[in-house]
């Protein structure tokens, strides 16, 4: 009998939210694809249908949450009248809150990541796309309503914004601040001297600079115990304000 994509997506869901009980419980290599599939009473080999490898398993999570943290913001009455910064933040916000619930798993899915760096500099990377769309169309709409300056590296951009997420993540896995505000705090920042700069036009200049800094260098700078990214960040946010409002 055939399974209908609506079937075959509850099915897959199902997976792995077992897959992240489990692994919340008995860690990554003490958890079997026959564990996952009998405990979501699936037969063995029904499993690797769908996905042919834990490690696999592990990166469609991240995939998951992408498209449902979009999918979130974009149901956010109100969200189309929302500036740039308010709707870049929207989304960070929505992820990190799906991620929240699932965050020990989060963080042996993230030690897995690591663990393979040439998939953090790939394009396979698991959500990446979908999130390179939703900053791209962002950037579209903000250029559109004239709230920054034309911007001829939308969909570079929109790739460097993606890729920072994974940057983030680890940042707020480190963050033992009171209620993350460590991870709130560089956000709302990193998004101000962001946008600032995009109005400026500015971004246009610096942005081979910043791909070159943020693949390179985003390990180095994010410890939230240095304080120096969040420094730097101020001071970059103060000087584009100035700017701004001469």
């Amino acid at each position: 009998m055939r399974i209908s994509k609506t079937q075959q997506d509850k099915t897959r869901r199902l997976l792995l939210r077992v897959a992240v009980d489990l692994m919340s419980r008995q860690g990554f290599e003490g958890t079997t694809m026959k564990e996952i599939a009998r405990a979501a009473e699936l037969g063995d080999a029904t499993i690797y249908k769908y996905f042919p490898s834990k490690e696999k398993l592990v990166l469609a999570y991240f995939e998951q949450q992408a498209g449902d943290a979009i999918a979130l913001m974009q149901k956010t009455r109100g969200q189309q009248d929302f500036g740039l910064h308010e709707r870049l933040q929207l989304l960070l916000d929505s992820l990190l809150e799906l991620l929240l619930a699932d965050r020990e798993f989060v963080a042996i899915a993230h030690r897995l990541i690591q663990g393979a760096p040439m998939l953090l500099l790939s394009q396979t990377l698991p959500g990446k796309e979908l999130l390179r769309q939703a900053f791209i169309a962002m950037l579209e709409q903000a250029e559109a309503a004239g709230e920054i300056a034309p911007c001829a590296f939308k969909p570079s951009l929109g790739g460097l914004l993606a890729d920072a997420v994974y940057g983030l993540v680890a940042y707020w896995l480190r963050d033992d601040s009171e209620e993350f505000g460590n991870t709130s705090q560089l956000i709302d920042l990193s998004l101000g001297v962001l946008v600032l700069a995009l109005q400026s036009g500015v971004i246009n200049k610096l942005l081979d600079l910043g791909g070159f800094m943020l693949r390179s260098q985003l390990a180095r700078l994010l410890q939230p115990q240095g304080g120096g990214l969040l420094e730097l960040l101020a001071l970059a946010k103060r000087g584009l304000s100035a700017g701004a409002g001469r």
